[in-house]
């Protein structure tokens, strides 16, 4: 099922590898720093936040922000099961995302340390502005380690459930048919698709 929804997904998808080109608040430009995002108002990390996903998404989509003490706190409350936060990486180029229930609890996971991602469904993530990824000797490592480098991603959206290349035959790095499976061997393997979010219909 999972090699038919994957194979499907590359066939049925335009792939954009396009540069970012969404346009927030000055207080949201490119290139802030992560210190610049906690320092933002709520107001302009909602902006920011939102700016991840697709419009329709984003209207009724709930938003977390980061409070006096650096952690998130809800700032406004979901009507479509989605939840945006203004960055996810704490690299010195936000990188705001939108998810579904599944896709935040896999988030949860992965930034608890958790052995393995507890979303029981698939989850379904927006990245509208891009992202950045760690590489090291030409293959995507989940954490920053001595000799890994920062890759900037396209505007892409993701599924978080673990695929598997053997099964699915997709890549497991960048490349440019624009969808491959990131940290393939580890539970949080999952599919990225370098489609910008705001051009979906």
């Amino acid at each position: 099922m999972i090699r038919i929804l994957a194979l499907s997904l590359l066939i049925a998808l335009p792939v954009v590898m396009a540069g970012i080109l969404t346009d927030v608040q000055a207080a949201a430009k490119k290139g802030a720093s992560v210190k610049e995002v906690k320092a933002m108002s709520e107001k302009e990390q909602t902006a920011l936040a939102l700016s991840a996903a697709p419009a329709h998404i984003a209207k009724e989509a709930g938003v977390m922000v980061f409070g006096a003490d650096g952690k998130l706190i809800e700032a406004k409350k979901s009507e479509n099961g989605f939840t945006c936060i203004p960055t996810v990486m704490n690299l010195p180029d936000p990188d705001p995302m939108c998810m579904d229930g599944a896709a935040y609890q896999w988030m949860t996971d992965i930034m608890n340390k958790a052995p393995k991602p507890s979303n029981t469904v698939p989850g379904v993530a927006y990245m509208a502005r891009g992202g950045s990824h760690f590489e090291k000797d030409k293959k995507v490592v989940m954490e920053k380690e001595t000799g890994a480098r920062v890759v900037k991603e396209p505007p892409h959206w993701m599924v978080m459930w673990p695929f598997d290349p053997a099964a699915t035959k997709l890549p497991t790095a960048p490349n440019p048919s624009g969808s491959y499976i990131m940290f393939d061997g580890s539970p949080y393997a999952h599919l990225m698709i370098y489609q910008d979010p705001k051009k979906m219909k």
